[in-house]
């Protein structure tokens, strides 16, 4: 006579449930954005605001514009660090240098 080996369903639901039940939460975990850089760099002072769910709010001219704003919310202003401030011009140079000196 032969065995015949079979599991009983009752013993294959738990690993079938784990391995499913794995490969769920990672689905959802790995499916959650993920945010790159939340400074704008066109304003130079950002509001940092607390909380359940806190954020950096970037659009404010000058520090006081922002602590006005602030007032009354749990925030505080900062100085943002990629704000991409205009470069000064180069001092412009003669192309002619000293043409005029004779020696």
């Amino acid at each position: 006579m032969r065995a015949s080996f079979c599991f009983p369903i009752a013993a294959i639901f738990p690993l079938v449930f784990a391995t499913f039940a794995r490969l769920a939460i990672g689905t959802l975990l790995m499916g959650v954005p993920a945010y790159a850089q939340t400074y704008d760099p066109n304003f130079p002072v950002c509001m940092q605001i607390y909380g359940p769910v806190g954020y950096l709010d970037c659009r404010y001219g000058s520090l006081a514009q922002c602590k006005f704003l602030a007032v009354g919310r749990s925030a505080s202003c900062i100085v943002n660090p990629y704000f991409a401030q205009k470069k000064p011009a180069a001092p412009h140079r003669s192309r002619r240098g000293d043409q005029g000196a004779d020696f």
